[in-house]
């Protein structure tokens, strides 16, 4: 049995933290996990960074209403559309070419945003942000697979890696009220391109550029344009459905010409691959329909949405909670809001113990339970509820969410091959974005048709502890056919 490290100020060799004691783990080697780290936490940042500055916006640039959501949902609509492009392109150029593309084009854009003069222009720059962050994620987590390839230290790497990006998502709205009360509004941007340079830096000096695939076939350009207009009328439909409501036209006609093309990409990607096996064809699809196929490919895949579903759904009503039915400002919304979104710090080493010994699908299911408690905890939500007892429901989601993030994307990362591994994870990152777009706007429908605000969070609440059962019985349903494939 190996006993716990403890906290230490001796190091191991130079970049390398040091095995845990009496242990036999191997060392993680820390410059490219944090260089790879880094993408991802701009990615994240800049999520919920640029909400606390939309009030100086308006105000500087003269921005409306319409403009305004551009700007914060622009930003998620483009990286949910590019996601499967972008893994695509990691896994036929290279994924550490393409993570520095991506980062190229996130750092340049995140320069245009803090440059801008209109709202036109900075719209601009947020898509062409949302696009850099599409390059980047999927080849980051294909580069982790490479980079660790033994399972023990990989998963410890995943953990740092999704803690990183937790922590960035829920320091955002606290870093952009620091930096807009210092300076302005364009400090949210600047703020990228330092951060930007140092991952470019480490991953040029400790990442080893990855062999593309030999380019002796052609790719499938139809398969790609029906992907990314399907992506972008689904996530677009989901985003403005929140505020125009599910019946609008705009909304329906984005929802209606989203799943005609994701259905054509469906037909065209399998017609793809048949032929190609056949040999009657020398293009590759961009996703192989085969990959499904996989029950731990499309059990952790569902889960992703029903994860993202629940939790960010239910984050979005208990920030209108804590500021409609609590009156708390920004700043104290932010504090309430931290156990939960902070629960990174506390997840990223247990799950990096118990999946070593484990495997994912253990603390995924237990990451599930814990979420579907905590989100029954919510039906107490009052009014006048005291904070200690939602404080356990925000722990206990915070944790349970977290920790299923970090297995699922261990899963995911495993049961994919590694020529598919950039799309793979590109497959996973979708359905989290669809998963976080639609708990928003369902559970904003829900909460703005009800009698009372409270009522509306109740029945979202019941919804995504739904969502996190279901989720748990498809983990545990992946444990016993990984179980039985094993045996």
């Amino acid at each position: 049995m190996t006993t716990a490290a403890t906290p230490t100020s001796v190091r191991g060799p130079a970049g390398r933290a040091p095995a845990p004691a009496g242990g036999n783990a191997k060392p993680l080697t820390l410059p490219p996990l944090i260089a790879l780290s880094l993408g991802y936490f701009l990615v994240m940042l800049d999520v919920t960074v640029v909400n606390v500055a939309i009030p100086d916006i308006r105000t500087s640039l003269g921005t409306g209403p319409s403009a305004l959501q551009w700007i914060v949902d622009g930003y998620s609509t483009v990286f949910a559309a590019l996601l499967l492009l972008g893994g695509g392109l990691a896994d036929r150029f290279g994924h550490r070419r393409v993570f520095l593309a991506g980062l190229g084009v996130f750092t340049a854009a995140s320069t245009a945003c803090g440059l801008a003069t209109t709202s036109g222009s900075l719209i601009a720059g947020r898509l062409a942000q949302g696009a850099g962050g599409a390059l980047l994620v999927p080849a980051s987590l294909a580069l982790l697979r490479a980079t660790f390839p033994d399972r023990a230290v990989r998963a410890r790497a995943i953990a740092l890696w999704g803690a990183v990006a937790s922590v960035a998502f829920g320091a955002g709205p606290a870093v952009g009220g620091l930096l807009i009360s210092g300076t302005d509004w364009r400090s949210v941007f600047w703020l990228n391109l330092p951060i930007g340079a140092l991952a470019m830096l480490l991953t040029l000096r400790h990442i080893p550029s990855s062999a593309p695939k030999p380019r002796t076939r052609k790719t499938d350009p139809i398969g790609q344009a029906l992907g990314i207009v399907g992506l972008v009328g689904v996530a677009g439909g989901l985003n403005e459905a929140g505020s125009r409501g599910w019946t609008s036209p705009l909304v329906l006609s984005a929802f209606g010409v989203g799943a005609a093309a994701l259905v054509a990409f469906a037909l065209v990607e399998r017609a793809v691959e048949s032929r190609s096996a056949r040999g009657r064809t020398q293009r590759d699809p961009l996703l192989r329909p085969s990959l499904f196929r996989s029950a731990a490919f499309t059990s952790t895949t569902l889960i992703g949405m029903l994860i993202s579903l629940g939790y960010y759904g239910m984050l979005f009503l208990a920030t209108l909670y804590f500021q409609q039915e609590r009156h708390l400002d920004v700043l104290d919304t932010g504090l309430a809001l931290l156990p939960s979104v902070c629960m990174g710090l506390v997840a990223a080493p247990l799950f990096s113990r118990v999946a070593a010994r484990t495997g994912p699908y253990v603390p995924m299911a237990a990451g599930l339970v814990l979420g579907t408690i905590g989100f029954l905890g919510w039906l107490l939500a009052r009014p006048g509820t005291p904070y200690p007892v939602l404080l356990l429901a925000l722990i206990a989601t915070g944790l349970g969410q977290t920790m299923t993030a970090l297995a699922a994307t261990a899963a995911i990362v495993e049961a994919a091959p590694v020529s598919d591994a950039g799309i793979a994870t590109a497959v996973f990152n979708v359905s989290r974005q669809v998963g976080s777009a639609m708990g928003v706007a369902l559970f904003g429908t829900f909460a703005a048709t009800a009698d009372d605000f409270t009522s509306g969070l109740r029945l979202s609440a019941g919804i995504a502890a739904a969502a996190f059962a279901i989720g748990a019985l498809l983990a545990l349903s992946a444990r016993r056919r990984a179980g039985s494939t094993c045996t």
